[in-house]
């Protein structure tokens, strides 16, 4: 796999991962990332694209700038505003959004009447 997607916390983790393959990586900053977190990030992540989908609150727009700095040509994901972070967002939303980024092919879609 030559991505990485990295969001805030397992719950978001949770949520993409029941949209995409199983073998698509996603990584969790667990909160606000301290510089200890944010080193084992770029171990991890390597020489790979990343994708930054983190909330649409303070806290998610703080993450953002850390995560933007450490990988200045990741691609950014967006939830809206008024949705309850990427675990809160539908399934409709969740998947335009990969889609824009261009991971059609690693997601995994829902029945239409199962979407959320």
């Amino acid at each position: 796999m030559d991505f990485v997607i990295i969001v805030e916390g397992k719950n978001d983790r949770s949520r993409l991962a029941r949209l995409l393959s199983p073998d698509v990586p996603i990584l969790c900053t667990y909160g606000t990332p301290g510089s200890k977190k944010l080193q084992e990030l770029v171990k991890k992540v390597g020489d790979r694209m990343v994708y930054i989908y983190t909330d649409h609150d303070a806290s998610g727009k703080r993450i953002r700038g850390m995560l933007r700095d450490l990988f200045p040509d990741a691609e950014q994901l967006y939830t809206k505003s008024g949705y309850a972070g990427v675990e809160g967002t539908p399934d409709e939303h969740l998947i335009r959004q990969l889609e824009k980024a261009g991971l059609e092919e690693y997601i995994v879609y829902p029945e239409p009447d199962l979407l959320t």
